[in-house]
């Protein structure tokens, strides 16, 4: 039996990445997957789908802004009809947004990064909860980072580290709140992960602002602390089945420990 078998997942920001990777480990074991992502993603989802429909899994796209409200609702109630349940949230959906000096840094950028990364937090479990009561609990899984609880060095994420940060603090609340509907509430917080997401990084003067550290030579770290986003989608498929299941309201740093000495 397969470690998620009859269990239906809705994944945010579930294209390219940590959440393809975790929508394709679902898959494989046994969970049918709701893909959430942009419309500019969407041949990126279908590739994925492909994928999972080769190895005869179950998973549908869904298009999605997290940062808008109707749109998440829309979509985990496809979700929950598609598969008749949902039982696992991952609010894996973000951006790095702009990297600027405080005093440079636009409010409409700040609103932009904490939209998408701590407001579309909130939108996609508010939005879950009454599914997930409905099957009895689940797992709800957020996509952190080591930036904004564990690392402050890169110069002119102030933003982006405050919606990381931000998320970490809302999964420990919800962790509590939702103990009494059997829901388990975790984040994953990973370091250095080869995705895309640095592409998306628009940076401006950020050399005014930045502090040089000099660390010991050699990178730190299992893996010279560089991961795949299957390293992040195993930890998660921890945290989606049975085996956590007395797990809730803690973060796991994805990074071979890198962050320790930064």
């Amino acid at each position: 039996m397969a470690m998620l078998d009859g269990k239906a997942a809705f994944i945010t920001g579930g294209a390219s990445g940590i959440g393809r990777a975790t929508a394709i480990r679902f898959a494989r074991e046994g969970a049918g997957v709701a893909i959430a992502d942009v419309p500019a993603q969407e041949t990126e989802a279908r590739q994925a789908i492909a994928e999972i429909e080769r190895a005869d899994g179950r998973a549908v796209f869904l298009p999605c802004d997290v940062s808008q409200p109707a749109q998440v609702e829309d979509a985990i109630n496809q979700a929950a009809r598609t598969f008749g349940r949902l039982d696992l949230v991952f609010a894996n959906a973000g951006i790095n947004g702009v990297w600027a000096p405080i005093e440079e840094l636009k409010p409409e950028e700040w609103d932009q990064t904490l939209g998408i990364n701590l407001k579309g937090t909130f939108l996609t479990v508010h939005y879950a909860i009454p599914h997930l009561r409905r099957a009895g609990g689940g797992s709800v899984i957020v996509c952190s980072s080591v930036n904004g609880n564990r690392t402050f060095s890169n110069a002119g994420a102030t933003a982006y580290s405050t919606s990381k940060a931000g998320q970490i603090a809302f999964m420990k609340m919800a962790a509590l709140e939702l103990a009494r509907y059997n829901i388990r509430v975790n984040a994953v917080c990973p370091g250095a992960i080869r995705t895309n997401i640095d592409e998306s990084t628009q940076k401006r003067d950020t050399e005014k602002v930045e502090i040089r550290v000099e660390l010991p030579e050699g990178k730190p770290g299992v893996h010279q602390g560089q991961g795949e986003p299957q390293d992040v989608a195993d930890v998660c498929l921890f945290l989606a089945s049975s085996m956590s299941r007395h797990v809730s309201g803690v973060e796991i740093y994805v990074d071979g420990g890198a962050s320790l000495l930064k």
